[in-house]
């Protein structure tokens, strides 16, 4: 079966034609951020002549939060785009940032990636994340809450917004012995501010509302 290849731009795009050479490849697809744009343009001329289609989706942003974002979608809407095709995820063409957020979004999704060395692929291992079965309904309408408003100033802002008890938040948010919390969990950050700790969700928490992780 040929496969779906994913590859983030950046400043190794030699890695791209090692993965050709090692994967029977169907079509290409460059996550591309905006100061990529025209090498992507040319890099999808020079496939052509190679008979490898490919096409780019672009990220929008420059900072390095938009960045992650804007891989996280577009691999989330590849996946469901391609469902049934074989995909795999090239990281090795990528910059310091898309590298990471490919690597991490193929990670959260199941899907299969590869690094180069030089002349050869080198597969990583599939380490599946699955979030949805770990996060509890009430710490997912926590999350719903931190997205869909301008909370939380406070513990107490976000108690009332859940209907939540205080103990029950801080619980959620900092989990015990036998359960991680929120914040072990890496989807929200908190900030001690003249003894009010504020709250709000982090990249991975915005992605996992928002649907961008499976």
């Amino acid at each position: 079966m040929k496969n779906i290849v994913i590859a983030p731009m950046g400043d190794n795009m030699d890695a791209l034609f090692v993965g050709i050479k090692e994967f029977q490849t169907e079509k290409i697809i460059l996550i591309t951020p905006e100061k990529y744009q025209q090498e992507a343009d040319t890099i999808i001329k020079d496939l052509d002549r190679f008979k490898v289609p490919a096409n780019k989706i672009n990220v929008k942003g420059s900072t390095e939060i938009e960045i992650w974002e804007g891989v996280f979608m577009a691999i989330s809407e590849i996946r469901n785009a391609e469902v049934g095709k074989e995909i795999l995820v090239n990281v090795a063409t990528g910059d310091r940032t898309t590298r990471c957020a490919a690597t991490s979004a193929a990670f959260v999704n199941g899907l299969k990636a590869f690094a180069t060395d030089k002349s050869k692929a080198m597969m990583l291992p599939v380490m599946k994340f699955d979030y949805y079965k770990i996060i509890s309904d009430k710490k997912m309408d926590i999350l719903k809450i931190l997205n869909n408003s301008n909370c939380c100033a406070s513990l107490d802002e976000l108690s009332k917004k859940t209907k939540m008890s205080l103990p029950l938040i801080s619980y959620h948010i900092n989990g015990n012995l036998k359960s991680e919390g929120l914040k072990d969990m890496g989807l929200i950050d908190t900030v001690e501010n003249k003894g009010r700790i504020s709250v709000e969700l982090s990249s991975l928490g915005k992605m996992i509302v928002r649907g961008y992780v499976k």
